[in-house]
């Protein structure tokens, strides 16, 4: 048999065959992890490695961009098919091993059958080219009045690269952004280099931790980036509209103190930089993205706001970089671990260089702690999110109502034994994943006594337990709420907490909200007459 001839005949086999392992496989189907809160989120069957992230933007932020996700991952089972969790961008194509692979969506999942199946205990590199849509509307890219910006929690990855989208897989980022060469691209991690091509640049950055979907970060637009020194030498950099670089120098200016003193509270910073980007967009959320926390520029500019009030602001979302970042939530039902410790943190800032007192803001939070419960579940069984409103399963209980749980268990071991509780939690789990199990095994081992039965009442009962050392504080009864206007499901008694603040300026009785659908809303709770 002449050579082309042998050649022809072997690929025709293979393809028969591969047609017939394709046609023997069932159904594509959307896949998950099982998370108690977003079931559908997550992909069994691999461990993302590495994540290299390359976006063309063109300059107008309405239009899709054009994108590149490379994935390398190791195996954890043997892999007919390989699910992605991506929706809302287009598939052009996409190669897995360096073959091309054939592809399909299911629910929102990217259904990849590769021409052979990927083994156990096996690295994969998957290559997908694709758009990345930026209409914003439930997440992802956010439109600001010069660009681009990310806002990807709590499953928003997902609308901006394919990914397994869930906190539980942290993996290494790689970045490169083209854009118009006027504008400034930043993202997560440190910059490795630029190059200049024509009328474009493109940024290269690279982060040195492994980071969770949720928190990545890229900002495209007409910024000035701001550098300087914090403690031992951390670089910091600020990320904001250039021309508001002078009037937002008084804000940038407090980061290097204020990570100085979240270092004397729980160790040194876990990551290999910092700083703030401050976005012209109106979210109605800060967001903690790693080594680059995303502001709304109303939070500095709107003079209803008193400074101490934006500080503790400011520190929540630096706290998170050690809750929540470092220290990621194994499942989103952890999510009392994030946000209660970045309350916290706030308000112990806001009592410090503030005088509003934490005892009274937690016994205001213990008067309401009931009606939070009722409304979103215990802090760390907490009710699904509004179906379609992700964003509501950031409900008062998770803030206040979970440092409610913190201000608790200090009274209980004692101040000393909390604070190395604090210490050795985001030491032991640096750049991991954690539970609550994991808190509460800890906090046992450090007060040298079983606490199950303490912290079962305090994260799980639907009633407030009595507080240690203050046997006189009361919680108010649950009253019935009603649903805000467009609103149904079981949950939607949740939403009323999530109204906007009513105030005036300098008003010192801020009541437990930021703004409407605040992802990290720090609650501050200072009662009328506790200071100015």
């Amino acid at each position: 048999m002449p050579f082309t001839s042998r050649r022809l005949r072997a690929a025709l086999l293979a393809a028969a065959s591969a047609t017939l392992v394709a046609a023997t496989l069932p159904p594509p189907e959307p896949l998950g992890i099982g998370d108690p809160l977003f079931p559908y989120l997550g992909n069994p069957g691999y461990d993302v490695l590495n994540y290299d992230l390359d976006f063309t933007y063109h300059g107008d932020n309405t239009k899709p961009l054009d994108a590149i996700t490379r994935i390398s991952a190791l195996t954890t089972q043997r892999l007919r098919r390989i699910n992605l969790d991506f929706t809302q961008g287009t598939v052009r194509s996409v190669e897995v091993n360096g073959a091309p692979a054939e592809f399909t969506t299911a629910g929102e999942d990217l259904v990849i059958t590769p021409d052979e199946a990927v083994d156990e205990d096996a690295r994969m590199r998957i290559t997908v080219h694709h758009t990345s849509d930026t209409d914003g509307k439930e997440g992802g890219w956010v439109r600001t009045t010069d660009g681009l910006a990310m806002a990807n929690q709590a499953d928003a990855a997902r609308r901006v690269f394919p990914s397994n989208d869930h906190p539980a897989d942290k993996a290494y980022f790689t970045f490169r952004i083209t854009a118009p060469a006027r504008l400034t691209a930043v993202a997560n991690g440190l910059p490795e280099a630029t190059s200049r091509q024509g009328a474009t640049r493109t940024w290269t950055y690279r982060t040195r931790h492994p980071m969770a979907t949720e928190l990545a970060q890229v900002s495209i637009g007409d910024s000035a980036v701001v550098h300087r020194e914090g403690p031992h030498g951390l670089p910091v950099r600020d990320v904001v509209p250039a021309a508001d670089r002078e009037k937002l120098e008084p804000w940038l200016k407090k980061t290097p103190a204020q990570l100085r003193w979240m270092e004397q509270q729980v160790g040194p910073y876990p990551f290999e930089t910092y700083g703030v980007l401050i976005a012209g967009a109106d979210t109605g959320f800060e967001l903690e993205t790693q080594t680059l926390t995303l502001f709304e520029r109303s939070l500095f500019t709107r003079p209803e706001y008193p400074g101490w009030y934006v500080d503790a602001v400011m520190v929540h979302e630096l706290a998170h970089q050690w809750f929540g970042n470092s220290v990621s939530p194994r499942t989103w039902s952890d999510l009392w671990l994030n946000e209660g410790h970045a309350t916290w943190y706030e308000a112990r800032y806001a009592q410090e260089f503030a005088k509003k007192s934490l005892e009274s803001r937690m016994r205001n939070a213990y008067l309401r702690s009931d009606t939070w419960r009722a409304a979103g579940g215990p802090p760390a069984a907490p009710e699904p999110p509004t179906p379609g409103q992700q964003i509501s399963l950031f409900r008062p209980v998770v803030y206040d109502g979970s440092a409610l749980v913190l201000y608790a268990l200090r009274q209980e071991i004692g101040g000393s034994a909390f604070g190395r509780l604090e210490r050795d939690w985001v030491r032991i789990h640096q750049d991991g994943t954690a539970t609550t199990e994991d808190f509460v095994s800890l906090a046992s081992r450090i007060a040298g006594r079983d606490l199950s039965a303490f912290f079962t009442a305090w994260l799980y009962g639907r009633k407030t337990p009595p507080m240690p050392g203050h046997p006189d504080w009361r919680s108010e009864p649950p009253k019935a709420q009603r649903p805000s206007p467009g609103v149904t499901g079981p949950t939607s008694s949740a939403v009323p907490e999530q109204t906007a603040r009513q105030t005036t300026p300098g008003d010192t009785a801020w009541d437990s909200r930021h703004r409407p659908g605040s992802v990290t809303a720090p609650f501050l709770m200072a009662p009328s007459g506790d200071g100015a």
